[in-house]
């Protein structure tokens, strides 16, 4: 169950880093750097599909049965 919240948060935080980074690409000049946010949101990206591919791994997580 907790990896199953981790997971949960990291998707949420990716969508934060997102819209954080929408302000950034309307604006023509900006202060803090674009990539900074997304940046954030690739390697929480690849963290969660590492941290679900654990989960698979180690049986914490099981799939859906296969529907036929």
């Amino acid at each position: 169950m907790l990896i199953k919240a981790l997971v949960v948060c990291l998707l949420v935080f990716i969508i934060y880093n997102l819209f954080r980074a929408v302000p950034l690409m309307l604006k023509p000049r900006q202060e803090v750097p674009l990539s900074r946010y997304l940046g954030r949101r690739l390697l929480l990206s690849v963290l969660a599909l590492v941290l679900l591919l654990l989960g698979l791994a180690t049986g914490w997580i099981e799939p859906n049965p296969r529907p036929f």
